[in-house]
């Protein structure tokens, strides 16, 4: 049997930073992940491009049952910190909008950097590495805790680190064995739910507008986000309907305000005067077989001229408060990430060690805090895994 002095389940973000940084320690640091390579989220991760930070990290992003769980991790490692190892491997970068960085050519340069810095700091790594048993050493002439049994062998170590990700995309191997191991040493865990996913609606809804991308404020449970929504076959996507699914329990409505920062009644009532169809008022704000489908759904079109008061603003409540309730989400192999996980309060928020058993640790998306879309998520499994790496 192998003595290590730190096990890392998960060649992830999280898991990888961790063994960097314990690395750096001078600790003896062996990485097992299932996948038959490293980073396999982070490759296809901003559509191939990683969204590796964001330039705007604040606890606020984050969501879990403790909500002040994530300040410690945050504050010791920052998004600079990670653009710092970025361009210390000389990756070329850009902002794309809202503070998302991401590179310029792909995310191939960010899991070679974790692999160069793996290297450097004396990492071993095992892919393929399928684990049959995780179990507790309870011997005190022993500094070794854990004993991990693999189908590379017998493994000891003195830290455990499970860095295994959520249930999310689950075509991309992700599995539930972060939480039955939190299960089996005894951690509660919180529900665990699809997060940053898109809405179904019911059939038939808005499904001929499949395609359509419409600027849009969308708001659940007092938060909202401008961005674009778009129309589904199966209901709503878009950036603005992936950050607000964090917000949205089943049941709740959401209301998207379609032409935000426009005065709709105003501009028709402005119209009144030309005899102007509602329909080509509408058009000129939206792409027309939008402006087609939802006067045929909600309101027939006819000249301005003949619509009352009450009408207009009827129409205006209608665009700029779109009340709806999503039929569901498109689920675990839709979602960029899982909601929920490991219990925060199960966590030293310092060092992610476990309150009830000394030398396990758990990092990145398997615990309860689920950032927002934009290069969050990531900064949490970098600080996560730093902040454990400094002690295991």
């Amino acid at each position: 049997m192998t003595n290590i002095n730190t096990i890392v389940i998960g060649a992830g973000a999280a898991g990888l930073m961790c063994a960097i940084e314990a690395g750096n320690r001078g600790r003896k640091v062996l990485v097992l992940e299932h996948a038959e390579k490293i980073g396999k989220k982070i490759l296809i991760s901003g559509g191939g491009r990683c969204n590796f930070t964001n330039l705007d990290v604040k606890p606020e992003n984050f969501i879990s049952n403790n909500p002040h769980f994530s300040k410690s991790a945050l504050a010791r490692y920052t998004p600079q910190d990670f653009i710092s190892l970025v361009e210390k491997h000389g990756i070329k970068y850009h902002e794309k909008k809202l503070g998302q960085l991401f590179c310029d050519g792909s995310a191939k340069e960010i899991v070679q950097m974790l692999q160069k810095e793996c290297e450097d700091a004396g990492v071993g790594v095992k892919v393929n590495c399928t684990i049959d048993k995780v179990e507790q050493i309870n011997n005190s002439n022993s500094d070794t805790a854990f004993r991990v049994i693999s189908n590379f062998g017998e493994f000891s170590t003195e830290s455990l680190v499970i860095a295994t990700g959520g249930i999310s995309i689950p075509q991309m191997g992700a599995t539930d064995f972060g939480y039955k191991l939190a299960k089996q040493f005894g951690l509660k865990l919180t529900k665990t739910v699809p997060g940053l996913v898109p809405f179904t609606l019911n059939e038939g809804s808005y499904s001929e507008l499949s395609g359509l991308s419409i600027d849009s404020i969308v708001t659940c449970n007092n938060a909202s986000f401008r961005e674009n929504i778009l129309f589904t076959h199966k209901g709503l996507s878009g950036p603005a309907i992936l950050q607000i699914s964090n917000y949205w329990n089943e049941g709740d409505d959401i209301t998207i305000d379609l032409l935000p920062g426009i005065d709709l009644v105003s501009v028709i009532n402005e119209h009144k005067p030309n005899k102007t169809e509602l329909v080509n008022v509408l058009a000129k704000f939206f792409p027309k077989r939008f402006a087609e489908q939802w006067c045929e759904l909600n309101f027939p079109t006819k000249p301005v001229n003949r619509l009352s008061d009450k009408d207009i603003e009827l129409i205006g409540k209608l665009l700029h408060e779109w009340k709806l309730v999503p039929k569901g989400t498109e689920g675990f192999g839709k979602a960029e990430v899982t909601k929920g996980g490991v219990d925060t309060n199960e966590l030293s928020s310092k060092t992610m060690e476990s309150k009830k058993v000394p030398g396990l640790y758990f990092i990145g998306e398997v615990v309860d805090v689920t950032g927002w879309l934009g290069g969050y998520n990531f900064q949490w499994a970098w600080a996560s895994g730093f902040a454990a790496g400094q002690y295991v």
